[in-house]
């Protein structure tokens, strides 16, 4: 969140007595966070963007319910993982992978590296490790999945995330130990970032395969700067445990599309808080 909890709570109570500055100010204090959750539940940057706005309109309309009773971002998290929970199948989920399907995608059309390749290709490797990332998280059911990165990403104590997931704790620290399994054997099998020396697949040998289906796109190497390529190698030569590997993906900041969107419906005079 971008504002500190005092501040959130000071922003949030003059909203709900109808300050717009202060709704615009709580809405940017969370739109980041919505996000990151909305990323890792879509699998995909468009759906995430469509539901990060879908969103931040249910907090905007809803805020007037807000009675206390969670932290106001744990609050947020709820409104954000129901919403995720009911919303139609990003284009990712579609494919409707399992890990074993999503086992055979990755296995298919690796190949071997040029010792000459340069450093380059670790910049198109990174948006690949980035995408399987973010697929792998979608071979998880979905109640599976949200508490996967709740807890793994968001680090958020058993009993958030029970209020969160609507659930009790034994339940919801069931669904985690499970899901923590599943991609823990997953990536211990086959990723070569996580067991290099054990699995076949490796970000580099995806990338022919990833330029081929359109996954990637090569112009981000036309547009890159040295900076870029040197900060690209460090994160591919770096070594991840299962959690490392889900916070990389460098999503902490919601599109700018998403602060001018709600500009605009503020701006419209269309959504107005509304009284319990």
């Amino acid at each position: 969140m971008s504002a500190e909890a005092g501040d959130l709570a000071t922003l949030v109570d003059r909203a709900q007595r109808g300050d717009g500055r202060a709704v615009e100010a709580v809405l940017a204090a969370v739109r980041d966070d919505v996000h990151r959750l909305a990323l890792r539940m879509t699998g995909c940057p468009d759906d995430a963007l469509d539901a990060t706005q879908e969103i931040l309109v249910k907090v905007l309309t809803r805020l007037s319910t807000f009675t206390g009773e969670a932290a106001f971002p744990t609050w947020v998290h709820r409104v954000t993982t129901n919403h995720l929970l009911d919303r139609r199948h990003s284009a990712v989920e579609r494919l409707e992978h399992t890990f074993g399907t999503f086992a055979d995608d990755l296995h298919d059309g690796l190949t071997p590296v040029a010792p000459n390749a340069g450093p380059e290709l670790d910049l198109l490797a990174r948006e690949v490790k980035h995408g399987c990332t973010l697929a792998l998280l979608c071979c998880l059911d979905r109640e599976a999945r949200v508490a996967y990165v709740l807890g793994e990403v968001f680090s958020v104590s058993s009993t958030e995330g029970a209020w969160i997931c609507e659930t009790t704790e034994a339940a919801y620290r069931k669904r985690l130990s499970r899901a923590r399994a599943a991609v823990r054997a997953f990536v211990s099998e086959h990723c070569g970032l996580i067991a290099p020396t054990l699995a076949r697949c490796h970000c580099r040998k995806r990338v022919p395969a990833a330029v081929r289906l359109g996954r990637v796109d090569p112009a981000v190497v036309e547009h890159a700067s040295a900076g870029d390529v040197e900060d690209a190698v460090a994160e591919m030569e770096a070594l991840y445990d299962t959690a490392g590997l889900l916070r990389s993906v460098p999503d902490a900041i919601a599109p700018d599309e998403v602060a001018v969107r709600i500009r605009s419906l503020l701006d419209s005079g269309r959504y107005r808080l509304i009284s319990p």
